[in-house]
């Protein structure tokens, strides 16, 4: 699950990263939420890299009306290839989310506890990269609307600890396969959407500050006492319906 990511890098840096001309100028963002644009990287149609801004929240193409259809912010890996919303995206329009990190929840076992929010980075604090998906949503009266989704897979041991999903990074190494949507079809990528090993990131616990959407500084990721956790009852995954929780 991914409700809530940061994405501060310098765009210099992020245009060397994806072997991008250059990137526009933007701020560093500490709490980007769904509905919000983020950046996404894609193969144009001269079969090029290029950056560009979607919607965060995937509307399939077939949508009539996007009011009456639920927010996709995530989509699991493991149905992905076969859920209507997004098996043509994953064969035509893969993506990479350039990020910084991300923030999870704890639940506790006991419910009367407040969940515990992290901010959970690389611990060399490098930029990384979500697999993600991207729709253009066009209107009857001719609109468009560029939309977009992160990936996720079952987390690993270490991640596990705090919640049993996470999002899908894709190495640096593995660009060019994941972007390849011509030669390289759903079933030669889906190695790529599984968990990063045990101390790829690092968790830290920060402030509740994160849960509004209206804080966005820095002062949002300062570590904070963290609860103890209390591990849960492994938790039973629902049936995939393309939406996950916020927090």
């Amino acid at each position: 699950m991914c409700g809530r990511f940061s994405l501060t890098a310098e765009p210099e840096e992020l245009a060397a990263i994806f072997d991008l001309p250059e990137l526009g100028a933007f701020p560093p963002r500490y709490n980007i939420a769904p509905t919000q644009p983020i950046l996404t990287v894609g193969i144009n149609a001269a079969g090029e890299r290029e950056g560009q801004l979607v919607r965060w929240g995937l509307i399939p193409h077939w949508v009539k009306d996007p009011a009456d259809f639920t927010l996709i912010i995530n989509a699991r890996s493991e149905t992905v290839s076969t859920k209507a919303s997004f098996k043509t995206a994953l064969r035509h329009r893969r993506v990479l989310i350039p990020a910084s990190g991300f923030y999870e929840w704890h639940r506790p076992a006991d419910k009367k506890l407040p969940k515990q929010a992290y901010w959970i980075r690389r611990p060399n604090n490098e930029p990384l990269c979500f697999g993600g998906l991207v729709e253009t949503w066009m209107g009857k009266d001719g609109s468009e609307m560029d939309t977009g989704c992160i990936l996720t897979t079952h987390s690993n041991e270490q991640i596990g600890n705090i919640h049993h999903r996470m999002p899908v990074v894709i190495r640096p190494s593995d660009f060019d396969r994941w972007l390849d949507c011509k030669s390289q079809e759903p079933k030669d990528v889906m190695d790529l959407m599984r968990p990063v090993e045990d101390g790829f990131f690092e968790a830290i616990a920060v402030s509740d500050a994160v849960n509004k959407v209206a804080n966005t500084g820095p002062e949002i990721q300062n570590p904070g006492s963290a609860k103890p956790i209390i591990p849960a009852k492994p938790k039973r995954e629902k049936p995939d319906s393309g939406q996950m929780d916020l927090f």
